[in-house]
């Protein structure tokens, strides 16, 4: 058993959680077991604060960082809570769309999308989305030059110019690509410039006093790169990308065959 106090940050969708299915009591059990082994757990997600759902407010984290960084917050107190202006914001929703790219804007607090344009041709499973959010959902219209976001979440269509948008918005955003699946195959992220996964966890490691050596992250997908950049111990999901299989120390299985039972119990942390 590593005796060591680690801090473990974890990624959410397709590493700890599933869209449809949310979390395996598998994943659920072992962070309990980190947690009373004495170590810290963090969700360390993509996300928007708004859209954690209960499902995963409901594993016992030490905290949290969501947005790709752009949020941190322990103990339901938030630390720190990067936005975009509301100029930015709406200057934004006019880019994308004029490049035929259909904006999912996410805040701490809110979503904005119109049900009208964000369809279920082009996203199968956004009524789980909206379910999901309850009254954190918003249309963008009538919020134009209200909308408080931390990224962007914009989703392709066919024969849209997504090259000449992120062009466009570039002095804003730094652009997340992903390689093609179920989630994220069409999804382009924009997050505030300079911020990613690893400046979250660099933050909380430096508040908190946690020695680099000592962290360890999860993942499985192209937003987590920066992260396995940076942590001195990186764990990809069998399902992960290429790439992150790639930085990995260690390949666990996927989630719904124990991955995060497995990794953990690999690193003697449980």
């Amino acid at each position: 058993m590593n005796t060591e106090k680690k801090a473990v940050f974890f990624d959410a969708d397709g590493t700890i959680c599933d869209m449809e299915k949310g979390v395996p009591d598998s994943a659920l059990e072992a962070i309990r077991k980190l947690r009373e082994n004495g170590h810290e757990a963090w969700l360390c997600t993509g996300r928007s604060r708004a859209f954690v759902p209960g499902y995963l407010e409901q594993i016992p984290f030490t905290g949290m960082i969501s947005a790709c960084g752009a949020t941190i917050e322990k103990d339901g107190v938030r630390l720190y809570n990067n936005e975009m202006t509301p100029e930015v914001a709406k200057l934004s929703v006019e880019v994308l769309r004029k490049y035929g790219l259909v904006p999912v804007m996410e805040g701490a607090d809110f979503m904005y999308y119109d049900k009208d344009e964000y369809t279920l041709e082009i996203n199968w499973y956004r009524d789980l989305i909206t379910e999901a959010l309850g009254p954190k959902w918003r249309p963008i219209r009538g919020y134009e030059d209200t909308m408080h976001i931390n990224k962007i979440s914009a989703k392709m269509t066919a024969g849209c110019n997504d090259r000449q948008a992120c062009l466009e918005l570039s002095q804003y955003y730094d652009v997340i690509r992903h390689e093609n699946n179920d989630f994220v195959g069409t999804t382009i992220e924009l997050v505030p410039k300079g911020c990613n996964k690893a400046v979250g966890i660099a933050a909380v490691c430096r508040i908190f006093d946690i020695p680099w050596e000592n962290t360890v992250v999860f993942g499985d997908s192209n937003n987590d790169l920066s992260m396995f950049e940076y942590a001195a111990t990186k764990v990809a999901m069998g399902n992960g990308s290429q790439k992150i299989r790639e930085l990995a120390d260690y390949v666990t299985t996927d989630m719904f065959h124990y991955g995060i039972r497995n990794g953990l119990t690999k690193l003697g942390l449980i």
